[in-house]
């Protein structure tokens, strides 16, 4: 997931604290993050949680939090 976010939003390297519109997110890239977690990694995300503008790590938790089934591997991987 955070390759999928860093490269979507074309994050500076380490500037994970940098939020969604910080990094210029628009509509486009919310449903090209959320579309993108779904295909490579089989969770569903609601495209609203981008709207509440998190940076990196508040998005990450927000898509475990309402994740179903097991997680394990997938932050540090994707």
């Amino acid at each position: 997931m955070t390759r999928i976010w860093s490269t979507v939003l074309e994050m500076p390297p380490g500037r994970s604290d940098l939020t969604f519109f910080e990094l210029q997110g628009q509509s486009i890239s919310a449903v090209r993050i959320t579309a993108r977690i779904e295909d490579e990694l089989g969770l569903i995300v609601d495209v609203g949680a981008l709207f509440d503008d998190p940076d990196l790590d508040t998005f990450l938790d927000t898509v475990f939090e309402g994740a179903h089934g097991s997680c394990a591997g997938v932050r540090e991987g994707g």
